[in-house]
């Protein structure tokens, strides 16, 4: 199978990262379906990619998405090769401040819906014996989250959770992996640089943040043709932190 007839879903495609990587799955002549909510303003800079390049709008924190599996279908229910989640919802709740709504808000935007998306759309990959699943987590898990995103780490350490299906599945090739995204320098970083990123930056130890292209070419290399072996991991990329 040549990279014309491959097609990969790529959910928060309009984030700083996801919009570098539907850019390389397209130049390497991918079909690329990119989700976004709110914000497709970035992907519409591919407009000569037109023909390869599909835009799909869904709320992932939306309960009444959750209740009908033909819903999750109707939006992506075409055949994919490969899937990359890089939902990342964040409400800024800290544990002392979090509440039932909240926590629900995250797991469902964060884990639930991510996860029953990849079960509908595995069967193709399962009958054609080739897939690649990548789920896009974050460093706070490792160190307990920050002070106001509880929510968002706890819903992302429930994502990490790798069940033995899915390690059952290696042997049709079909590889999945977690990869958990350190400092990096997008949008939301830069409203808040301080001197309290400015220490968390210097606790790394290859003295930076991550770029977005770094970031984007390690997730594009675990979820193409170029991922030959590497499955049932919990990957970071954070420079040493």
């Amino acid at each position: 199978m040549n990279n014309t007839t491959r097609r990969v879903l790529i959910l928060g495609g309009s984030s700083d990262i996801g919009t570098e990587v539907v850019q390389l799955f397209l130049r390497d002549n991918w079909k690329v379906d990119a989700h976004f909510f709110k914000n497709k303003k970035k992907l519409n800079n591919f407009k000569k990619y037109s023909k390869k390049l599909k835009l799909i709008k869904f709320n992932f924190v939306n309960y009444g998405n959750l209740r009908n599996e033909n819903t999750i279908k109707k939006k992506f229910g075409k055949d994919y090769d490969s899937i990359i989640n890089l939902i990342g919802y964040v409400d800024n709740k800290s544990f002392d401040n979090t509440n039932f709504k909240s926590i629900l808000r995250s797991l469902i935007a964060n884990t639930i819906t991510p996860i029953l998306i990849e079960k509908i759309l595995i069967k193709k990959m399962l009958f054609q014996k080739w897939g690649r699943i990548l789920n896009c987590s974050s460093i706070g898990v490792k160190y307990g989250g920050g002070k106001n995103t509880y929510n968002y780490s706890f819903s992302k350490h429930a994502l990490e959770f790798i069940p033995s299906d899915y390690r059952d599945w290696a042997k049709k090739n079909i590889l999945i992996n977690n990869l958990r995204i350190g400092v990096t320098d997008t949008k939301i970083h830069n409203k808040i640089r301080n001197r309290k990123l400015e220490r968390r930056v210097k606790l790394i130890p290859i003295g930076r943040m991550a770029s977005k292209k770094e970031i984007a070419k390690f997730i594009y290399q675990l979820s193409s043709q170029q991922n030959t072996f590497i499955t049932g991991e919990t990957i970071s990329i954070a420079g040493g932190e």
